[in-house]
């Protein structure tokens, strides 16, 4: 009878937990005993199909190591070529300018930052999609979409038709930005995405870097249009191994799949996904519409949102002024060839990875010492505690490079003067991406695209402002102008820092 009682208890039990889960959805931070989080189970009795227990192999949290980090490591390759794209071109633009006889600078600009511009389309639509068909496919799609117009970029007979295929090269370059950060939801728990995280993030940050410092070269030697072939080559192998081994990670396509396997296989058509509970008696192009819109619901719906895309947006852009004045700084004032003029984003590529490197030392060893001390109860807002120290640097740079590029002093003074910003935006990055993983993991794609489309618009048109800025003011007062302006938008981790946790259950996002 003792035994026959603990039975029904257990199943009881069980029955409730499942119960509990389901309300709080799938990627929601509630924790057992042991700090870990749980993920809904599958009761057939009930019609729900789910995961076989909290260990089943089959969840993207328990695939091997090997397993995660090559997933991780194909969407992250993809996630450097596509930025490497954004800026790659910058130094060419003068020779095809010279191909083209167009005397135009607006559109030699242009042609190179309206790439970052499909960055702002593209999420719009391949984020939400993933969350309802899957990383694989969107991903898969995108990147051949970005091989293929690889191809047009490299025949372009004028600068308009230039600046139409950089733009639809962009947004298929757009859809590892935003999935990253949702597959490294669906793989790894909240101890180890400070780590995940600091390796995805070093293609957005490192490719723009890396761009200038091979582009010059291979213009030089070989011809604007190796820009593209090379590029083709590049993307074209990463491309293929994504389609080879990269595989399914979204926990909500799987159990779906699932779902409708059962169901042949059991012949029971009352069975239903876990994940599917709020789509009932809801209309195929409603699911859709409403995956769509979701992004601007996230930047409308919550104070944090907007304000976490607008502070990485108002950095990103300074990025980008930043190499509108490089290349022209080294030639005209310091006399450096073409093919030398990339190496001078040396010291911001230094101090990329020295900050990387530091991050990802930190950040996971942080979160688990701010949760041990909060008598284990985690936030997301601990994820910004390292924030504030990077976002120090970042304003250091445009004094230090500004005014020694002003005075003219030895060209190896504004290198090292561009390390601080390296340094401090790789951190500010990593940490608000994770930051809006654990706060919206299952919608990352969608919180992280939020932060790209902003970024994008900024990166795009932002550098279109930069010659006459510093026309106006000189390099010393234009810099600093932006030096001033990153240097107000420090306090913004502190804020959140104190209130973002009241913000968050204050202004919750309906996803529904």
């Amino acid at each position: 009878m003792q035994a026959t009682s603990h039975t029904v208890l257990s199943v009881e039990a069980k029955a409730a937990r499942n119960k509990d889960l389901l309300a709080r959805g799938p990627h929601t931070q509630g924790h057992g005993t042991s700090g870990r989080e749980l993920y809904p189970e599958q009761d057939l009795d009930k019609g729900i199909v789910g995961w076989e227990g909290q260990d089943d192999p089959e969840n993207p949290r328990n695939y091997s190591p090997v397993r995660k980090w090559t997933t991780l490591s194909l969407i992250s390759s993809m996630t450097l070529i596509s930025p490497f794209a954004s800026s790659v071109f910058a130094p060419a633009a003068s020779f095809a300018a010279k191909d083209f006889h167009d005397t135009s600078t607006f559109l030699s600009t242009f042609a190179v930052s309206v790439y970052v511009l499909g960055y702002a389309i593209g999420p719009l639509f391949l984020s939400p999609l993933s969350e309802m068909y899957g990383r694989r496919i969107i991903l898969n799609i995108a990147s051949i979409h970005f091989v293929v117009w690889q191809i047009g970029c490299a025949l372009a007979p004028n600068i308009s038709a230039l600046i139409v295929f950089r733009l639809f090269s962009g947004m298929g370059g757009s859809a590892c930005l935003t999935l990253g950060g949702g597959t490294i939801a669906d793989l790894f728990v909240k101890e180890h995405r400070g780590m995940a995280m600091s390796i995805f993030t070093m293609g957005p940050l490192f490719g723009p870097v890396l761009g200038p410092i091979c582009g010059g070269f291979i213009a030089q030697q070989a011809g604007w249009r190796w820009v593209f072939w090379t590029l083709l080559i590049a993307a074209g192998t990463c491309t293929a191994c994504i389609l080879i081994f990269f595989r399914e990670t979204n926990p909500t396509i799987l159990i779906r799949r699932k779902t409708h396997r059962l169901m042949k296989e059991l012949n029971r058509t009352d069975l239903h996904s876990c994940y599917d509970k709020t789509q009932n008696g809801r209309s195929r192009v409603s699911i859709i519409l409403n995956a769509l819109i979701r992004p601007a619901k996230m930047l409308l719906s919550s104070p944090i949102v907007p304000l976490l895309a607008l502070y990485v947006a108002l950095i990103y852009g300074c990025l980008y002024l930043l190499f509108t004045t490089v290349t022209t700084v080294f030639q005209k004032t310091y006399h450096w060839a073409p093919d030398l003029t990339g190496l001078a984003y040396t010291g911001l590529g230094i101090g990329l990875l020295c900050g990387q490197i530091l991050f990802a030392m930190m950040s996971d060893r942080t979160i688990v010492r701010l949760t041990k001390a909060n008598n284990g109860a985690y936030a997301p807002e601990m994820r910004l505690t390292l924030c504030l120290p990077y976002a120090c640097f970042v304003p250091i740079s445009f004094f230090w490079y500004g005014w020694a590029i002003q005075a003219k002093v030895h060209w190896i003074v504004p290198i090292i003067g561009l390390f601080p910003f390296g340094f401090g935006m790789i951190g500010i990055f990593i940490s608000i991406q994770t930051y809006m993983v654990d706060a919206y993991s299952q919608f990352a794609a969608s919180a992280i695209a939020t932060i790209t489309i902003t970024r994008s618009f900024f990166g795009a048109f932002l550098p279109l402002a930069g010659p006459a800025m510093f026309d106006s003011l000189g390099y010393g007062w234009g810099n600093s102008l932006l030096g001033f302006i990153t240097l107000a938008l420090v306090p913004v981790p502190i804020f959140l820092l104190k209130y973002g946790g009241v913000l968050r259950e204050r202004f919750p996002v309906n996803f529904d």
